[in-house]
């Protein structure tokens, strides 16, 4: 009689389960620190690449182990489905960002006036961030035709009324001032903020410009990436979803909706 030849144990199953599993630790670990300023922004976005390369390693080895397991029947059916599960819900993220990319338009730095953006705080900005660069008549296209809500206010109330109200959103959010909040002296000043990306705790620089034009006061916002050639539509939602609330904060304090 033929004996039955002993089932062997694939090898790239197992590499597929640690591959997969490093990549989630390693990606947890990333997001974590980034969040709380343990890991620099430049880091990260390296450590980014790292995890989606090992994911794509963990799905290359779930395939190979898949192939033996067919063909020869080998172990590894449960090493190969875990490493493979872990790294598609790895790479869930990279899908996403990558469909938000396809959708936004390749702009890093936002702002409701084109023609003349509020001032940005670059005391706290670095050579390795993105330069900041007046917007082209591409941008400037890109922007308009992508994002028509992202549009200055105007209110019909008193210059220090307006700026409490900013000040009251401001405080809602988890943004963090980069000068000390403005006094109501003055027609016209400006708020700086260091905010955050929901998602990947990425870092943007805010200005917040109120000025007293006479008849009404003028808030006008500008949002710029700090990383990174695409925003993925983050800027845009930051204005828009500030100024949203801004909105339905004048109008809850005077009961009057802003001017058009």
């Amino acid at each position: 009689m033929t004996g039955i030849p002993e089932r062997q144990t694939s090898r790239a199953a197992g590499w597929s389960r640690r591959a997969g599993a490093f990549s989630a630790v390693l990606l947890l670990t990333a997001l974590i620190g980034h969040r709380y300023d343990l890991v620099e922004t430049p880091a990260f976005l390296w450590v980014l690449g790292i995890v989606a390369l090992l994911a794509a390693f963990a799905l290359l080895f779930a395939g190979f182990a898949f192939a033996r397991l067919w063909n020869f029947g080998d172990r590894g059916g449960q090493d190969l489905t875990v490493g493979a599960l872990l790294a598609l819900l790895v790479l869930v993220p990279y899908g996403v960002a990558a469909y938000w990319a396809a959708t936004y338009p390749p702009l890093r730095d936002i702002s409701t006036d084109l023609d003349d953006p509020p001032a940005l705080d670059i005391s706290t900005r670095s050579k390795d961030m993105n330069e900041l660069l007046p917007p082209t008549p591409g941008e400037q296209r890109l922007q308009i035709e992508a994002y028509p809500l992202v549009t200055g206010r105007s209110y019909t109330l008193p210059f220090d009324r307006v700026l409490e109200a900013v000040k009251t959103v401001l405080d809602r959010r988890s943004w963090q001032l980069t000068a000390p909040f403005p006094d109501a002296a003055g027609q016209s000043v400006t708020v700086d903020a260091l905010a955050k990306s929901l998602l990947l705790g990425l870092p943007a620089d805010v200005a917040i410009r109120v000025t007293d034009d006479g008849d009404v006061v003028i808030v006008d916002m500008r949002s710029a990436s700090r990383y990174g050639r695409h925003d993925l539509g983050d800027n845009a939602a930051r204005i828009a979803d500030f100024l949203a609330e801004l909105d339905q904060e004048v109008a809850g304090q005077v009961g009057v909706a802003p001017a058009e």
